[in-house]
């Protein structure tokens, strides 16, 4: 090829790379990135805010595996993404950010758009943030990002390139290389030992995290193999059958879930940083021994002198126990009892049902008429905080969150990034009346695209979560309430489809029609509808 700007040359190198969609936002000074996407043949999603880029590369991302791209300019675009940057940073998602900078900011003051150090301020939210100041050094930060991406523990990235820089001639990028690097697998002595270990422990349980979705196959055969109990994290929902008799559920955060732990005689963490968003107390609550199994060796720091720590692919690691049990087609006598297990997991959907009234009736009623292969983004709302701990996934990898950073305004253009992903198949966006604010001006992105997109508002007309925090601490109340749009009206506003059901039964075929219609629904949902 030609020489071309930069700019170009950039986009070109990414459809090398396998990249088929970029999220973002054109300016005056990123206006050069723009050059060669149609030449290259990538679709381009107009975010109506970098906030919504950023959502719906890490939407996009979550949905496909691949890494997600965004778009910005200069200063306030790239201040902007931060947030999503975070959000991906805390829940290990391959985003790539590619900026605009100014040329020169040590000698001249007053420039549009500057910033005392932008690189440094991306770099808090993630692996890196370089400048690129030629075509070479940008060539070579994109595939620095894809290696990370393919060989640890995903985290985003963000290159800058000077607007003098991108509008130069440059030469082509190189060729993608054959092969990218892997993740790290464990010794075969490392698995023979892990499965010895499990086979002889009296009452061995496995804790699941997000990591271990790449195995979900194999962990049935698993748990029979070794009759062991088994408990998940929210991010790992899907991976264990729900009607696995010795199955905890996700209600890992639930406090006596400790008690549990504290039962068993092995603890197998495959692939969760057991992190505060996972237990919301210290610890696990386990006294046995552990033995942690993860891609990233920060999660090994503290254990124990009993406890053996496992630098591997979780993924990989699960499927090579299944196969180096011997027998392996034969089903281990349970460990546990089911009985024990099953009025456990009874008590805690009890809870959850008394502490958040009406929502565990929308859920089932929901789950009961969703397709199996829907994918589901949520907000932090109080309809989600049940939901993840009372709702069985059929398929694991299927329902996103932004659990550790916690940001509002994640659901809807995250989902909206999921549907372009997944085109043809069921996407759900659900959010709270106050987070749904955050972002709801991304409507406009999917009523453009003619996504068959719900968005389901839980609508309790507060803060709800936060009410229910001031009264636990004895404070009164206080700006909890904000006065609502009317969210039909304005879904109709921006040529989106409105319906309010009032009933079980209305909001199961509401739903369903949203997954046929030429473009988003918005489903306004109050707690009044459960009765």
């Amino acid at each position: 090829m030609p020489k071309q700007p930069l700019g170009a040359q950039i986009s070109q190198m990414l459809k090398e790379r396998g990249v088929d969609t970029i999220f973002g936002i054109p300016g005056v000074h990123n206006v050069e990135l723009y050059r060669g996407i149609e030449q290259a043949g990538i679709t381009h999603v107009l975010a109506r805010h970098e906030q919504g880029a950023g959502f719906m590369a890490d939407g996009y991302a979550r949905a496909t595996g691949k890494p997600g791209v965004a778009y910005v300019i200069t200063g306030p675009g790239l201040t902007n993404i931060l947030t999503p940057l975070g959000q991906a940073y805390s829940d290990s998602v391959p985003v790539l950010a590619i900026s605009s900078c100014l040329d020169e900011v040590a000698a001249r003051r007053g420039q549009l758009h500057q910033m005392r150090d932008q690189r440094m301020a991306a770099e808090t939210v993630c692996a890196w943030s370089e400048e690129a100041r030629s075509a070479s050094a940008a060539y070579a930060l994109i595939d620095r990002a894809f290696d990370q991406f393919a060989s640890a523990r995903a985290r985003p990235c963000h290159m800058q390139v000077s607007i003098e820089t991108l509008g130069a001639l440059a030469d082509p990028a190189p060729q993608p290389p054959a092969a990218r690097p892997g993740l790290p697998s464990a010794s075969h002595s490392d698995v023979y030992d892990v499965v010895a270990a499990v086979l002889a422990a009296k009452k061995p349980l496995f804790v699941f995290g997000g990591g271990s979705v790449a195995a979900a196959d194999a962990i049935p055969d698993l748990l029979r193999q070794t009759g062991a109990a088994s408990i998940v994290t929210y991010a790992a929902r899907g991976v264990v059958p729900a009607d696995e008799p010795l199955y905890f559920g996700s209600y890992l955060a639930r406090p006596d879930s400790a008690e549990i732990t504290a039962q068993a005689d092995l603890v197998i963490a495959v692939g969760t940083t057991l992190s505060e968003v996972d237990l919301w107390r210290p610890t696990l609550g386990h006294t046995a021994p552990m033995i942690r199994v993860d891609i990233d060796p920060e999660v090994f720091t503290g254990m124990g002198p009993e406890d053996r720590a496992i630098l591997a692919d979780a993924g990989a690691f699960l499927k090579a126990m299944t196969i180096a049990i011997p027998a392996r087609t034969d089903t281990k006598p349970p460990k546990w009892d089911a009985a024990s297990v099953a009025r456990k997991r009874a008590a805690w959907r009890a809870e959850v049902d008394a502490e958040r009234p009406g929502i565990v009736p929308v859920c089932d009623a929901l789950r009961a008429v969703l397709p199996d292969d829907t994918m589901i983004y949520s907000d932090m709302t109080q309809f989600a905080y049940a939901a993840k701990e009372i709702w069985d996934m059929p398929r694991p990898g299927h329902w996103h969150h932004p659990y550790g950073f916690g940001t509002l305004g994640y659901a809807l253009p995250a989902a909206i990034g999921g549907a372009v992903a997944r085109p043809g198949l069921p996407t759900l966006a659900i959010a709270g009346d106050y987070g749904l604010q955050y972002t709801i001006q991304e409507l406009g992105t999917a009523v453009e695209l003619g996504l068959p997109l719900p968005i389901l508002v839980w609508d309790n007309g507060k803060l709800g979560e936060i009410e229910d925090s001031m009264v636990r601490s004895q404070i009164a109340p206080n700006a909890v309430v904000a006065r609502n749009p009317d969210f039909l009206a304005l879904a109709k506003a921006y040529g989106a489809e409105a319906v309010q059901p009032d009933s079980l039964e209305a909001l199961q075929q509401a739903m369903l029609a949203a997954f046929k219609a030429d473009g988003p629904t918005v489903i306004r949902v109050t707690p009044a509808i459960a009765g």
